[in-house]
């Protein structure tokens, strides 16, 4: 039997402080922004029947039971209570907070409240940008003032983390821009601010990306189908630096992700939702990163946002696939049980807590103790 330790979720989001009827409930669990075609719904998916074998026993009710029933006894029991139950059965000890997406989402001190866990901040670097953006008047002022905010929040960020960069800042080069270049994309991007322009220009996303990696801190980077490409220049780019990247979501083209990681000394691939997406499926997921990343170079992560039963899907999709694969690696003789236990607990927590340097870290955790609040959750 493999065990896997308390697991570190080194990227989520938050969980909706709200209660949600069936529809707002089914959204969360599809993949494309809009909602699920007429006549179907997104229980039907791999993500829904994890949901229904693995959440509803944690609320009282039998694996399986139809989402009208699993949802009414997450109504009977509320948000709060349905948050901590889910969270705290989850087997997750530490999170690590995105807390850059909008919405009604708990942050990391709530969360590790709900969770009874300990929980760190991964900042953003768009909304980062565009907050500082509404308080500089000039491009003198916005482009000192980012390098500023971006090495502040460094000093208590575990990471940083970019939805954008690499799909639109790395798209043409890795390098970063010149001082010219810069200039003039924070000029007109400031133009386009006070209308509510999003951050989306190339040359400042790439720039941001720059300062972020001279901070020292890991960075986290999407890494879907058009962004794998930009990043292997990226990496190149940024070898020998000390900063560590680590690439999100890129399933399905997860094996040039596990690719990345084997050639780059400082690039790590994430497991992320591709594992709760996969469900049933997950184990044969897997067994294709371990093909091919390094074991010190993967990381669990849930990748979860609004729903707390996302983060005990993936927590436990990812432990029974990760069994599954061993336990057959050591039955038919290739792996020891001693290694297949050692690259278990590596990819479950050991290798996050060192590229994040966790145990050196202070954390929000579950008890905040005297003379100090914490949310209700």
């Amino acid at each position: 039997m493999i065990e896997t330790p308390s697991l570190v979720d080194q990227h989520c989001h938050g969980v909706l402080r709200t209660e949600l009827g069936l529809g707002t409930f089914e959204a969360q669990l599809g993949t494309a922004p809009g909602p699920a075609a007429p006549g179907t719904t997104f229980f039907d998916t791999q993500t829904g029947f994890a949901v229904r074998r693995w959440c509803p026993p944690l609320l009282g009710l039998e694996p399986h039971c139809t989402p009208a029933r699993y949802l009414a006894r997450r109504r009977e029991l509320g948000v709060l209570e349905t948050g901590r139950r889910l969270l705290r059965a989850s087997g997750i000890g530490t999170y690590l907070v995105d807390t850059g997406v909008p919405g009604d989402l708990t942050g990391p001190a709530e969360i590790a409240a709900a969770g009874d866990a300990e929980a760190h901040e991964i900042v953003r670097l768009e909304p980062l940008a565009e907050q500082v953006a509404d308080t500089s008047g000039t491009v003198e002022a916005l482009l000192a003032n980012l390098v500023e905010a971006v090495h502040g929040a460094a000093a208590t960020a575990v990471a940083f983390t970019s939805a954008d960069g690499a799909r639109r800042g790395l798209a043409h080069t890795p390098d970063p821009p010149g001082p010219g270049e810069v200039r003039g994309a924070a000029g007109r991007w400031l133009a386009r601010r006070a209308a509510g322009g999003r951050l989306t220009d190339p040359v400042l996303l790439r720039h941001l990306l720059w300062i972020a990696v001279a901070s020292g801190r890991p960075l986290q980077l999407h890494a879907g189908n058009g962004e794998l490409a930009g990043l292997a220049g990226f990496a190149t780019a940024t070898s020998g630096l000390g900063t560590d990247l680590v690439l999100l979501h890129g399933y399905p083209h997860h094996r040039r992700a596990a690719q990345l990681a084997q050639a780059f000394p400082h690039v790590y691939a994430d497991l992320g939702p591709v594992l709760a997406r996969t469900g049933a499926r997950a184990a044969a997921v897997l067994a294709e990163l371990l093909e091919l990343a390094p074991f010190g170079k993967l990381l669990f992560s849930s990748g979860a946002r609004a729903l707390p039963e996302l983060h005990v899907v993936a927590a436990s999709v990812f432990r029974s696939a990760l069994a599954r694969v061993l336990g057959e690696w050591v039955g038919d003789g290739a792996w020891s049980r001693t290694d297949a236990q050692r690259v278990a607990t590596m990819i479950a927590a050991g290798n996050a807590r060192r590229v994040y340097g966790l145990d050196g870290q202070a954390a929000a955790g579950p008890d905040p103790g005297p003379g100090l609040t914490r949310p209700a959750w």
